[in-house]
């Protein structure tokens, strides 16, 4: 599960819908990219990075 991500998404007051809107997928898809169901492509993982505002590489210390 990747908790940290929906922390992030969180205190910047941001819904999935409007996050998958600003990286361009679905909310589902982005719903399993928080629940740990599927991982972004290196592309995604830095728009959602950007969006959230931390370090992509966050995504590699998994």
């Amino acid at each position: 599960m990747r908790e940290w991500l929906k922390d992030y998404r969180i205190k910047k007051e941001l819904t999935q819908t409007e996050v998958a809107s600003r990286i361009g997928v679905a909310r589902t898809t982005y719903a399993m990219y928080e629940q740990g169901k599927r991982t972004p492509s290196f592309k995604i993982a830095k728009k959602i990075a950007n969006t959230l505002e931390f370090n992509f590489e966050k995504f590699l210390d998994e």
